[in-house]
């Protein structure tokens, strides 16, 4: 073979090139070019966004069974949580199908009780119902203006209440809206009574605390924490049985003749949003047949 015919350059394990140090400026200086043109020009923002969109489908791949996994868990703890709500929602049936049993009852013997002694039975309360609309701007009191007023036949002291229970009166009538003074209202007061007991007493608005308070209560009387107090019936205004609040507070002081009692409200008074007014219960009484004159000769009693 001819000498000149062989190749002479070397292999590439020996081949020359750039110095390892070249090398390190070159790439350094490229990777802050880049790097700076990204954050001010946004230049890699369209390649970024095209190697997402053609590495999406592989991603979707590769979480298919983490998915699948995870919506098998669901399935099965949800498959579980509906079986314990079965169970409870049972279990509470069962509860209320014993209550609802326990009612008629009573509400039987009460039948049988009322028709013994001839009394009149409970008069139907009606209502009209209506939304509160804003909450006057007076800081020394606690009323609130409802939508509806002489349109719709509301009158001077009808009851308020929710589904929770007594929110307060009437104290103003227009033609459109009427003004309702809250249970908390400084000048608001409202007979009660202790379910447990029987006792019956005065509930009156406490601004300071922003609920209520029982005045006028004797040291020894047997009121205690979380005692339920409804309407008594006793004012005309409120029909009797009307949750009113509960005892949140009894303080007993041995150089005072009155207990301090503090009630907490039975409606949450600064969340209330629609209403339900009542015709006084007043209004609702029978009117009384008026006496016969006496006969001619006859002197009346």
């Amino acid at each position: 073979m001819p000498l000149g015919t062989l190749d002479r350059t070397p292999p590439p394990f020996f081949r020359q090139g750039l110095s390892a140090l070249t090398k390190l400026a070159v790439f350094s200086a490229a990777a802050v070019f880049l790097m700076v043109a990204d954050t001010r020009f946004g230049v890699t923002e369209p390649l970024r966004a095209a190697i997402a969109t053609v590495l999406h489908p592989t991603q979707r791949l590769l979480l298919a069974p983490v998915e699948a996994v995870q919506r098998a868990g669901d399935h099965l703890g949800g498959l579980r949580a509906a079986l314990d709500r079965e169970a409870a929602a049972q279990a509470a049936l069962a509860e209320q199908s014993a209550l609802a049993l326990e009612a008629r009852r009573l509400r039987e013997e009460n039948e049988r009780l009322r028709g013994l002694l001839d009394l009149q039975p409970t008069l139907p309360t009606p209502s009209r119902s209506a939304q509160v609309l804003f909450e006057q701007p007076d800081p020394f009191s606690r009323r609130v203006v409802i939508d509806a007023g002489l349109n719709r036949g509301l009158v001077i002291a009808s009851p308020v209440i929710n589904e929770r229970g007594v929110v307060g009166q009437v104290t103003r009538v227009f033609p459109l809206s009427a003004e309702v003074t809250l249970l908390s209202d400084k000048d608001a007061a409202i007979p009660v009574m202790n379910l447990r007991t029987g006792q019956r007493g005065v509930a009156f608005g406490s601004p300071s605390t922003g609920g209520l308070e029982m005045r006028f209560v004797a040291g020894n009387a047997d009121i205690r924490v979380d005692d339920p107090l409804v309407t008594s019936g006793l004012d005309g205004v409120y029909p009797p049985g009307l949750p009113v609040a509960r005892v949140a507070e009894v303080e007993r002081r041995t150089d005072a003749t009155f207990a301090r009692i503090g009630l907490a409200s039975a409606v949450a008074l600064d969340a209330v949003r629609h209403v339900l007014v009542l015709t006084p219960a007043a209004q609702q009484m029978p009117v009384q047949p008026e006496s016969a004159p006496p006969a001619s000769g006859e002197r009346p009693r």
